[in-house]
């Protein structure tokens, strides 16, 4: 089957989780089972294995890809609401991965209006089931409330947040992300490398799906669903997403007695040289580990 989407740090994630035969493993974001495949093929224990993606396109790709009398159980969910579900019955796992990146499939169909350098609409729902689209925030959130997720999950600067949110109020409506990304590049009068829009829509993605949320409410659960000396991997790919990941692993690991954590990565890994050649999109992966105590 051909292979959608090159899973970041493969090789580390592989040898930081160290899975043996015989072990059960979950992953939270198991998109086109890029690291799944690996993880497995070392296992064999595809029957204890739960594989979770809130996206249509992935979930379809997991379920012909893996026989369901033989393979692995796929939960259409995000890894939150996963994530309840497997406590409330009972499971626990020896592995445990979490790859909280948008997916190549994601950002290369221009349908799914994740990206500015393909044309689509202004979607960007992970979950097609869910209601709130970027086009519904674009179009009719108030400047004010732009904003601030301009400025709290773009990380982008309040001056030109400002300036952003206005623009958008005073062209709208926008029907085309690159509609959309056009009217910041009017805005924006110094522009470097990395196109003036990217903050934007990072921020709008990130509110579409309530990424920050869901990985603050699923991070305590972790260690409810891992066996006693099980490992957890987490990848993340901005400052966002690792500071929560990095606190919340700190805290659970520096409670003496009473710790549920036992980090196995001080410092986050990150991609090597060679791997950035081949996959670009890995040079701002990082991840962390951690074993249950």
């Amino acid at each position: 089957m051909k292979t959608l989407h090159n899973p970041v740090l493969l090789s580390e994630v592989v040898a930081g989780l160290q899975p043996k035969p015989g072990e059960s493993y979950l992953d939270l974001t198991a998109g086109y089972a890029g690291h799944a495949q690996a993880i497995l093929a070392v296992t064999r224990n595809y029957k204890s294995a739960v594989l979770v993606d809130r996206d249509e396109y992935a979930v379809k790709f997991l379920e012909a890809k893996y026989s369901q009398s033989e393979g692995p159980e796929i939960l259409h969910r995000d890894f939150y609401h996963s994530a309840l579900q497997l406590i409330e019955c009972g499971r626990t796992f020896d592995l445990i991965l979490a790859d909280f990146g948008v997916s190549s499939p994601q950002l290369d169909l221009g349908e799914r209006g994740f990206s500015f350098s393909n044309t689509g609409p202004l979607d960007m729902r992970m979950d097609k089931r869910q209601e709130l689209t970027a086009s519904e925030i674009v179009n009719k959130w108030s400047e004010k409330r732009l904003v601030e997720i301009f400025e709290e999950y773009g990380e982008m600067s309040p001056g030109f947040s400002r300036k952003v949110a206005r623009e958008i109020v005073h062209k709208r409506p926008f029907y085309t992300t690159t509609e959309l990304a056009d009217t910041i590049w009017s805005a924006t009068l110094r522009r470097g490398r990395v196109h003036p829009a990217t903050r934007a829509f990072q921020a709008l993605r990130i509110t579409v799906n309530d990424e920050l949320g869901l990985i603050e409410r699923t991070l305590p659960l972790l260690p409810r669903l891992l066996n006693k000396g099980g490992r957890v991997g987490i990848i993340t790919f901005h400052s966002l997403e690792d500071r929560l990941v990095k606190e919340y692993m700190r805290e659970a690991s520096s409670l003496g007695m009473e710790s549920e954590l036992k980090l196995i990565t001080k410092s986050p890994i990150t991609a090597e040289k060679e791997e950035l050649v081949i996959n670009p999109r890995a040079r701002s992966a990082k991840l962390r580990i951690a074993e249950r105590v």
